[in-house]
């Protein structure tokens, strides 16, 4: 709590030398904060504030801190335009490629085509084939900034190489070893060159084969290739082998951040990204499923409507649907909690589809079998009729079950047919479970019926 006063006090003394133009006790204060913190700061800045700030620090400055910017990159872009275009050309230079690539992609054309002419031709050459990446790929989230040496270079040599380009790179701990015609070789980490004598051959201590990724490679796969491996980063070839860059765990953390947050807005079927304070945009961003799950739920209503004789000839049965199609409904998004999330992660490891259908019906025996003789003895005693119970309880135990192979079975089918499972699995799931309730719950209850008249 200390802690986070003394940060607030510390970012309110910053932002009043801004204020006051106290141009060099400004730099001495925000330059001596982390990227991140002076990122946090600038995104709080007014307009006024950041024209200031463009004056009183430099591009390479400015570029660092916006490395570091979380902003959304549609958000990022309006800081551009306030700059001038050579300082705004200077700033994407100094810019990791990767990170200047995500915020160029949302400039319009005309924007985009002047920053490039005015950035330095090798980089603008990167940018623009980042470009034509398609989204969601290794191409689309590498970065162009690593050490690559040839094989035929001593430790000595290589060494040299790592210092000329440590200060560009993203990361020097991996070394890429590269032919001629820049074919990926092998890889070595900066301890394999600083435990080696000087006059050892790059080729005799390199790590051979090299685990990489193809620039069309989905992200997903490469963050879970990551993962596994525990690489802190992974080089992108292209189809012929050769090296065009290499992709970071920080963004692959990103990447796990955006699939993570997509299944959930999925699952919820609205933006957990949403952050407006907007009553209306917000009711705008979350009507369109509401009144789609509204039409869907309209199927269960209409299939109650069929059985409205049973009900008047015994409106007793009336009190427990909501309990069993409630309770079939959690059973089923537990299960496709568990198939969205297996299917994201892709493990070589994890069953088959038809393993997964047996796991799930056993599972969803042994669950409804454990919920229903529970309602069967808590309506048993509430209302002392066993029978109820029992109708109650077997309804129950069936509706689990075919909830449960509906939560496997249906994120798996969306998958093969190339449709996410994460966004068109939770509005079926929840209709079709409703469904299936109803139809069994009153087809056992008219095995009974002659019971319950009255009641």
């Amino acid at each position: 709590m200390a802690e986070n006063l003394v940060k607030s006090h510390k970012e309110e003394q910053i932002i009043q030398l801004l204020n006051s133009q106290r141009a060099r006790q400004f730099r001495e204060a925000y330059l001596d904060l982390h990227v991140y913190e002076q990122a946090q700061i600038f995104t709080e800045l007014n307009k006024q504030q950041r024209a200031r700030l463009y004056r009183y620090l430099t591009a390479n400055e400015v570029g660092d801190m916006f490395d570091a910017i979380e902003d959304e990159p549609e958000e990022v872009v309006k800081y551009f335009e306030e700059m001038t275009p050579q300082y705004a050309a200077n700033v994407i230079d100094e810019m990791y490629t990767d990170n200047a690539v995500d915020i160029l992609a949302h400039v319009p054309k005309k924007d985009l085509a002047s920053y490039l002419r005015l950035i330095p031709q090798e980089k603008a050459a990167e940018i623009r084939e980042m470009l034509h990446y398609e989204d969601k790929t290794a191409g689309a989230i590498m970065s162009t900034e690593y050490v690559e040496i040839l094989g035929n270079q001593t430790v000595r040599s290589a060494m040299h190489v790592v210092k000329r380009e440590a200060s560009d790179a993203e990361t020097i701990y991996y070394v890429y070893v590269v032919s001629a015609e820049n074919k990926l070789l092998g890889v070595l980490t900066l301890r394999d060159l600083l435990i080696n004598a000087d006059d050892v051959m790059i080729t005799d201590i390199m790590t051979t084969p090299v685990m990489s990724v193809k620039v069309s490679d989905d992200q997903a796969e490469v963050a879970q290739t990551i993962r596994d491996y525990n690489f802190l980063a992974i080089p992108v070839t292209d189809y012929e082998g050769k090296l065009i860059g290499i992709i970071n765990v920080d963004d692959i953390i990103d990447v796990i951040d955006e699939e993570s947050a997509e299944d959930y807005s999925g699952l919820a079927a609205v933006d957990t990204e949403e952050d407006s304070d907007n009553p209306l945009k917000a009711a705008a961003n979350r009507l369109p499923w509401l009144i789609v799950l509204l039409l869907l739920g309209m199927s269960t209503t209409t299939l109650i409507s069929h059985y409205e004789g049973m009900i008047s000839q015994a409106s007793i049965l009336a009190i427990f649907v909501t309990s069993i199609t409630g309770t079939a409904g959690n059973a089923g998004t537990q299960s496709l909690a568990v198939a969205v999330r297996r299917l994201a992660s892709r493990d070589e490891n994890q069953p088959s589809v038809y393993r997964q259908f047996l796991i799930e019906l056993l599972t969803g025996l042994v669950t409804g079998l454990v919920t229903g003789l529970a309602i069967f003895l808590i309506v048993g005693f509430w209302k002392q009729n066993f029978l109820l119970g029992f109708v109650i309880g077997m309804a129950m135990m069936c509706a689990i079950t075919v909830a449960n192979l509906a939560g496997s079975f249906i994120p798996n089918l969306m998958d093969k047919i190339g449709v996410d499972p994460a966004v068109a699995s939770g509005p079926f799931i929840s209709t079709l479970s409703d469904l299936t309730s109803v139809l069994i719950y009153f087809n056992i209850a008219k095995l009974f019926m002659r019971f319950f008249m009255g009641q």
